[in-house]
């Protein structure tokens, strides 16, 4: 027997018993999503990976240790191989590990910031990070998010961030913590930086490998380390609020001040960094208890410089991406039921003998055009076995081909509530199937 292949490590099947919850925070998503005005944008999978270098940051864990990347070679114009051909070039593509840094991309190349440069977008999709499988976290995962482009307002922060909730609550999941915080800008983060260097300079030695390294290349990440060690070295640290400019600290006192406007509960977590370079002012997560340790469930921010950065205009933008897995696990272990996936049919076929196999294909496609949930078995078994498959589907309709009845040119219609059953003309039996279920 040759060996079963299994789905590779960090990758999972999403089966049918497992959609109840998946159903219930895509609708949920997509629901919210209307009624705040947002329009759906689909990126692709694969990217130059030079985007996500300039867009997440050289010295970030996702960008040294996490990418997928994909080498193609590709023939192009003006490159020469010795004998006068032209020459390939490998060109180096990456898995998304994100999804700003694409949408950001589509909003530049297709030319918004001139034409219609206020968007609100959402996107739903898998991502791909190479990182150690483990509970909601997976090598293969979804995003929910949203990037809000062609604003500095502070209102723009405030909106994202009800939305997120908004979207989590709608899901089932209840007793959800906001986390915010401010990270200033380039203008005013180099001071607090310095003072993370100047606080924690004497003790780089007690801090784990990750961050030794995080110290020299992305020192902020340090104050995010869940490591109980590293924790205990950055207890006392000063909070950012002291070194903001006057810009920074104003957007974040609106966005405080607005928070309470719209009674969303906050806590101001002074540890609270994200893990990619593009963010500046606000930031913000949102997490659950049912999690454990690894908590967050959404995390966003303002990303003000990204669009320049990646060649277009200077354009204020804000934006959030839920992690389905863990969101799910969130729900799961808070005994959410999840939504009616809805796989019962209307009605059901029963055919007798094979013989009348093909009137009975022909009349639920009639069915099914009509717009009735309608089934029957490929196989022909025994009426028995039939009738016991239209009571798995809970089938309010079983119509029985049989001799008989088609030689009065009809079929039998039963209704599975109320026991009745009579025969039906076959070009009736759209119409009198819809009486029966009240349509």
């Amino acid at each position: 027997m040759s060996k079963i292949i299994k789905a590779p490590r960090g990758t999972f099947d999403i089966l049918p018993e497992d959609m109840p919850l998946w159903y219930a925070l895509e609708r949920s998503a997509r629901d919210a999503f209307a009624r705040y005005g947002y329009s759906e944008v689909r990126t692709p999978l694969i990217e130059e990976l030079g985007l996500f270098i300039r867009g997440i940051g050289e010295t970030t864990d996702i960008v040294e240790k996490e990418i997928f990347s994909v080498t193609s070679s590709k023939h192009i114009t003006g490159g020469r191989a010795g004998d006068g051909s032209e020459a390939p070039r490998e060109d180096v593509l990456g898995l998304r590990p994100e999804g700003t840094a694409g949408v950001v991309r589509a909003y530049i190349e297709h030319g918004y910031p001139k034409t219609a440069p206020m968007q609100k977008f959402w996107y739903m999709g898998p991502m791909f990070r190479y990182e150690r499988p483990q509970a909601g976290r997976q090598r293969q995962f979804s995003q929910i998010g949203v990037e809000v482009l062609g604003t500095y307002a502070p209102e723009a922060d405030v909106e994202t961030i009800a939305l997120a909730l908004d979207i989590i609550k709608g899901a089932g999941l209840a007793d959800t913590q906001l986390k915010v915080n401010s990270i200033g800008c380039p203008k005013c983060r180099p001071g607090y930086r310095d003072e993370i260097r100047r606080f924690i300079g004497g003790r780089v030695d007690r801090l784990c490998g990750d961050c030794k390294r995080r110290f020299e290349r992305n020192i902020f990440r340090v104050l995010d380390c869940k490591q109980p060690g590293c924790k205990a070295l950055t207890e006392d640290i000063p909070e950012i609020e002291g070194y903001l400019c006057e810009e920074c600290g104003k957007h974040f006192e609106r966005v405080k001040k607005l928070l309470g406007a719209v009674r969303v509960e906050y806590a101001k977590d002074k540890y609270l960094v994200r893990g990619f370079d593009y963010y500046t002012r606000t930031i913000y997560e949102i997490a659950h208890s049912a999690l454990g340790a690894r908590d967050a469930v959404c995390g966003g921010g303002r990303y003000d410089n990204l669009v320049e950065e990646l060649g277009g205009p200077a354009t204020g933008a804000v934006g959030f991406s839920i992690g389905m897995e863990p969101t799910l696990l969130a729900m799961k272990n808070s005994g959410v039921a999840g939504a009616d996936v809805e796989e019962n049919a209307d009605a059901f076929a029963v055919v007798v003998d094979d013989s009348l196999a093909a009137e009975a294909i022909k009349r639920i496609r009639d069915l099914r055009s009509a717009g009735i949930k309608a089934e029957m078995m490929f196989d022909t078994k025994s009426v028995k076995a039939q009738m016991r498959a239209a009571n798995k589907k809970r089938a309010r309709v079983v119509l029985i081909f049989g001799p008989e009845e088609l030689a009065a040119g009809g079929a039998k219609a039963k209704d599975m509530q109320g026991g009745e059953e009579r025969i039906v003309p076959l070009d009736g039996l759209v119409a009198a199937v819809k009486g029966i279920l009240g349509r």
